[in-house]
């Protein structure tokens, strides 16, 4: 979601310059975090310019899927998210402050990375799935590992331990 320098100041004459777009993240879920899938994302909002800032306040809305925090099962996630970014042509401001100004270079602001930010902050730390079905919907196998119910373990002997069992029936015969 690219704005040019031209087009916000050109429009913002008049008033706050307003944008409303689908900006599509799906790049989210190749990260290493808990999303499992994201697609495009609803923003809206206006960019202000006030001298050396402009002044962006949009919101974010979409919806996610994450793992639930029992069962791993796919989880849908909706959120809305609200954020200020504030760009600055000033040296001066951006050095010294601890504020989150950031510095304008070039002609053209991307606004793409800071929604990617602001919703990887939106994630929740876990979740749980309200679905009844959800044990039918869980994994039972994975990469190296699998669920095993307390019935199929006590019918499996482990087999490191095949050999001692073998000598305890030897002892039983005698």
């Amino acid at each position: 979601m690219k704005f040019s320098l031209g087009q916000i100041k050109k429009n913002a004459t008049n008033g706050p310059f307003t944008f409303d777009e689908q900006v599509d993240v799906s790049e989210l879920e190749t990260m290493n975090n808990d999303i499992r899938k994201i697609g495009s994302v609803h923003v809206r909002g206006t960019a202000e310019d006030q001298g050396d800032d402009i002044i962006f306040t949009f919101s974010v809305d979409g919806r996610m899927i994450l793992p639930c925090a029992r069962t791993l099962a796919d989880v849908p996630y909706p959120f809305e998210i609200n954020a200020v970014e504030i760009f600055s042509e000033s040296p001066y401001e951006t050095e010294d402050s601890d504020d989150d100004i950031h510095p304008i270079d070039g002609e053209v602001l991307d606004l793409t990375p800071l929604i990617k930010e602001n919703i990887l902050l939106e994630v929740p730390y876990r979740v749980f799935s309200d679905d009844e079905d959800v044990k039918s919907q869980a994994p039972v196998k994975g990469d190296g590992w699998e669920l095993v119910s307390d019935e199929k373990r006590e019918q499996t002997t482990d087999p490191r331990l095949k050999k001692l069992a073998s000598l305890l029936e030897d002892k039983e015969e005698e």
